[in-house]
């Protein structure tokens, strides 16, 4: 699967670079059955996902649970190819935030 790995989280809407990389480099991280994690600032999750076809594109979209700030937290969110090392993408939150993001493939 193309999304399959480990991407950093390099921009977000809503936060900026310090909050990201608050307690360890923002990532989102996918494995070949669409499961995974993320944590940017305070905020990580597992995520369980899948690729889902509209028209023409693809892209991986997910739902996730962890916590944020150490509260339960729960979500949704996408990513889409721009190109074989980066993705644009949104994660949301239960009734909450939502926010896009740019991501770069990690070596």
């Amino acid at each position: 699967m193309e999304y399959c790995g480990k991407w950093r989280i390099a921009e977000m809407e809503l936060w900026d670079s310090d909050y990201l990389d608050m307690e360890v480099e923002a990532y989102i991280e996918i494995d070949q059955t669409g499961s995974g994690e993320f944590q940017f600032g305070l905020v990580s999750g597992q995520i369980d996902g899948e690729l889902v076809k509209d028209g023409k594109d693809r892209r991986f979209e997910f739902t996730w649970d962890g916590n944020d700030e150490c509260d339960p937290a729960s979500g949704s969110g996408w990513l889409k190819l721009k190109d074989k090392n980066s993705v644009d993408g949104r994660i949301k939150f239960h009734q909450g935030d939502s926010s896009s993001l740019v991501g770069k493939r990690m070596k």
